[in-house]
């Protein structure tokens, strides 16, 4: 699944004019906070990482993937990528100035999700930013869906902003893009700044 995966991935920003203006939008707020390097979590075959890297971020990228990491380091070889857990970042406290979270927290149950929102806050520094990209409810509650991985979540995107805000996150801005020809629902992105006070 990781080559196939990689092979669909590779080119996916380029038809995506709204999702690489969000992305630049963050990369411009994390540079501004100054306040460390960027990692890109759940960072599959890397080049959103590299993306990242080409808006001038200091910027690696961790996934729980073997196999993907494999590809990205291949594919990207002037990058770091390393395997690690979202929920279990090896990470000193307080270290990142930023994280990207491009689709990768759209499988974890609902009731799970907190403590990674947790654990993005304890490694974000104070004034650090946080980018979260995920399929949109369109009006519904959280709703489970068939993906070709595992099962997926979409969320309405106050709920999941309610959830980043419980853990120590005030919203910068946001984007809900239509789905264009060929996808199933609604994007939502957000992007979050983690408070001053820890």
């Amino acid at each position: 699944m990781a080559t196939l995966y990689a092979d669909f991935a590779r080119n996916a920003l380029d038809p995506l004019p709204l999702d690489r203006a969000v992305i630049a939008a963050f990369a411009e707020f994390a540079r501004a906070a100054g306040a460390g390097p960027v990692a890109e979590l759940g960072c599959g075959p890397g080049q959103v990482t590299a993306h990242l890297r080409d808006l001038g971020l200091d910027v690696f990228g961790v996934d729980l993937s073997p196999a993907m990491i494999d590809i990205a380091r291949e594919a990207y070889p002037d990058l770091r990528f390393e395997v690690g857990s979202m929920d279990a970042l090896d990470i000193a406290d307080g270290k990142l100035g930023g994280i990207l979270s491009w689709y990768s927290v759209i499988h974890t149950p609902p009731q799970d999700l907190p403590p990674y929102f947790a654990e993005f806050g304890r490694v974000l520094a104070p004034g650090g930013y946080l980018l979260l990209a995920f399929f949109e409810s369109e009006g519904e509650p959280v709703t489970a869906f068939d993906h070709k991985v595992t099962t997926a979540y979409r969320w309405p995107i106050n709920d999941l902003a309610g959830l980043a805000e419980e853990a120590g996150f005030t919203e910068a801005g946001r984007i809900l893009r239509e789905p264009l020809e060929g996808e199933r629902y609604r994007r939502g992105h957000l992007i979050m700044r983690r408070n001053e006070a820890r």
